[in-house]
């Protein structure tokens, strides 16, 4: 299911490129909003890889700190 993640701490494109590199191996295509404040992280994600998907973005520095 897509679910959109606002997120803390990114801010440019090399964050966002961060983030797609680093997570696209678990969770497929990411796609980082960097239009609104807080950015927002969309993927496609079943509900039992939420809590894995946020600490690995915690990992990465950027804090998962609700839905979009």
């Amino acid at each position: 299911m897509k679910r959109s993640f606002k997120a803390l701490n990114i801010s440019c494109q090399g964050c966002a490129n961060t983030i797609m590199v680093s997570l696209e191996d678990e969770f497929g295509d990411l796609e980082v909003d960097l239009s609104q404040d807080p950015k927002v992280v969309s993927l496609d994600i079943k509900d039992e890889e939420v809590e894995n998907f946020k600490a690995q973005m915690k990992e990465l520095g950027f804090e998962v700190v609700g839905e979009a």
